[in-house]
């Protein structure tokens, strides 16, 4: 039966990754191969034992998550961050970054996320067939707020968790492009949520969230030492400045504050009305709306 399930596993693998390879991301060009990277197999602490003491922290934040499931609005968040997608990227962090990122009007930044997004999948793959973990829905045998997606992740390995890779690699790359502190305090704040938003979906443990946070942290520090992305980092700033210069000029025009208006978003990313209060990111810079 166990030989049945790791060869289903396997054969998972496999139509997982034909299926992301139709993503736009992949039409990036990954920086490294898997052979070029660190196995974190070899770098992440095991996942805590089914009924063990460390077990019981993730039996909590289960229930925390489920919890969070009854704010309507936090749940609508997980729904998205569900989608694993460079458009998912762009959609949930576009506004906190301060500039509408689009492959015509740029570019360069489009280029150098669609290469990040594309570096991903690499790093974890592997550790989640290695250590082949058991997702909390299929432990508790209960439902999810993604109930389409359920089926063809069942048998998939949770830990480490790769949308959790995704967005705070995401993150930390569009952090150091918009590199104002109130831009990286968004930016971070969305993309540690963009992993919480896996327990919450009941996808994922929460020690699978924090394994996909330090093997996303790893890849990043690999990505930030090679030569091509070296020079893409430099455009991808000089592209900012140039775009974000001319939004600057018009930060206070009326258009921009009107209700429902994209330019004004709250601190998790989302849009926000003109009249809310509170702190909000108003053109990519944290601001206290009274």
């Amino acid at each position: 039966m166990k030989k049945m399930y790791v060869l289903a596993t396997a054969l998972l693998f496999c139509g997982m990754a034909n299926v992301q390879a139709a993503g736009d991301e992949k039409n990036g060009h990954a920086y490294f191969t898997k052979a070029q990277l660190p196995n974190m197999a070899n770098i992440l602490p095991a996942p805590p034992e089914f009924e063990s003491a460390r077990f019981v922290a993730d039996q909590s934040q289960y229930l925390w998550g489920k919890l969070m499931r009854l704010d309507e609005a936090r749940c609508a968040q997980a729904k998205r961050d569900a989608v694993y997608s460079m458009a998912t990227i762009i959609e949930e962090f576009g506004g906190i970054f301060g500039l509408e990122i689009t492959k015509e009007d740029t570019p360069e930044i489009y280029s150098i996320l669609q290469d990040v997004c594309a570096s991903c999948d690499s790093i974890y793959s592997d550790a989640k067939a290695y250590f082949n973990r058991m997702r909390p829905y299929a432990y508790y045998n209960e439902g999810t707020i993604v109930p389409e997606k359920e089926e063809k992740h069942r048998l998939e390995g949770s830990y480490p968790s790769g949308h959790t890779v995704l967005g705070w690699t995401s993150a930390l790359l569009l952090a150091d492009i918009n590199t104002s502190p109130e831009a990286m305090e968004g930016l971070l704040t969305r993309g540690y949520e963009f992993g919480q938003s896996r327990v919450i979906a009941g996808y994922h443990w929460q020690s699978d969230v924090d394994a996909g946070r330090m093997a996303g942290t790893v890849l990043y520090q690999m990505i930030r030492n090679h030569e091509r992305f070296i020079g893409q980092l430099a455009r991808a700033r000089a592209e900012f400045k140039e775009k974000t210069e001319g939004i600057s000029k018009v930060t206070h025009s009326p258009t921009l504050q009107r209700e429902g208006s994209a330019q004004i978003y709250r601190i998790d990313g989302t849009p926000a009305n003109n009249n809310e209060k509170g702190v909000m990111i108003v053109n990519g810079h944290k601001t206290i709306r009274k």
